[in-house]
C-alpha cells in the first residue's frame, strides 16, 4: 500500500501515523499507553519499530508475508515422504489466497 502512495508515505511516520488510525481496542489501548509514557519511543516514526512492537504483543502483522516466509523455509527432510511436503506446502500456500 505505501509503495503505491510514495509521496503520501514519503517517511516511516507517515506510515505509522495511517496505520495507527487502524487500531482498536487493546491495541489502541496500547499505543496510548506508549504515548502517554514514553512518547520518545520509537514506534512512532520508524515502521518497522511499530511493526515489530504489535507483532511481538499482538501476533502476525502481515500474515501474507509470514506465510511467504514460511514457504521460503520449507525444507523436505530425508525421512519424509514427498507427500507431506506437498501438504505443508499447500497448507501454507492456501494462505496466500
Amino acid at each position: 500500500m505505501f509503495q503505491g502512495k510514495p509521496h503520501t508515505f514519503a517517511s516511516d511516520q507517515a506510515e505509522v501515523v495511517f496505520a495507527t488510525f487502524y487500531l482498536q481496542g487493546i491495541a489502541l489501548d496500547h499505543y496510548t499507553a506508549i504515548l502517554h509514557f514514553n512518547s520518545g519511543h520509537p514506534l512512532f516514526t520508524n515502521w518497522q519499530a511499530f511493526v515489530d512492537e504489535f507483532s511481538s504483543k499482538f501476533g502476525v502483522f502481515d500474515i501474507v508475508a509470514e506465510t511467504e516466509r514460511k514457504l521460503m523455509s520449507l525444507r523436505m527432510s530425508a525421512d519424509n515422504h514427498f507427500t507431506m511436503f506437498v501438504v505443508q506446502f499447500e497448507k501454507e500456500a492456501y494462505k496466500t489466497g
